[in-house]
């Protein structure tokens, strides 16, 4: 009766990043509305990619406890914890369901994983994620220029650097004389 009141299903939003995902992937054009789309398409898969590597790491460290928990216990261990080609991202106008393939999220997911592990250093999983981020943009959107991938990451290790720069500037500065200088 009221069915304008319905929220839509997740499942037609789901369907409707697909959708997009498959639309913008395939343009060939290169109009200035066929650059926007891609543009807000790569957008919303940095969004992803980001989330997919921080939901690899949370979701290993939780598996990791109730691996070591159920070890303890004797029991059989949790199921592995795999990735979903959809996420949630918030953009300025509401939130919406971001998708990618299946290929690109296992490999991010997986690299969230071994980062937590600490199979896998910041530094070298900025570089695996930003190849894997190069491809989308490159092979998949066929934008002009690669979307970068996990800012948060980068901007950690520029104030850890710049922390252990200030301590090195710190232990090379010799200590104040006390008393009166000639």
């Amino acid at each position: 009766m009221f069915s304008f009141f319905k929220r839509n299903q997740p499942a037609d939003e789901m369907r409707r990043a697909v959708a997009a995902y498959e639309k913008v992937a395939s343009l060939s054009s290169d109009s200035h509305e066929a650059r926007s789309l891609r543009l807000r398409m790569g957008l919303i898969c940095r969004a992803h990619l980001d989330k997919t590597f921080i939901a690899g790491a949370e979701q290993t460290a939780i598996w990791q406890e109730q691996a070591r928990t159920a070890l303890i216990e004797g029991s059989p261990l949790p199921e592995v914890p795999v990735p979903s080609k959809f996420q949630k991202i918030l953009t300025s106008e509401s939130e919406i369901y971001a998708y990618l393939p299946e290929e690109f999220v296992v490999e991010a997911f997986a690299l969230g994983s071994r980062y937590q592990k600490m199979d896998l250093s910041a530094r070298k999983a900025i570089e695996a994620m930003q190849a894997l981020a190069n491809q989308i943009s490159h092979y998949e959107l066929r934008l002009p220029e690669p979307f970068q991938v996990l800012d948060f990451l980068r901007e950690e290790l520029a104030a850890q650097a710049a922390l252990q720069e200030a301590e090195e500037a710190a232990a090379q500065t010799p200590p104040p004389v006390d008393g009166p200088t000639p």
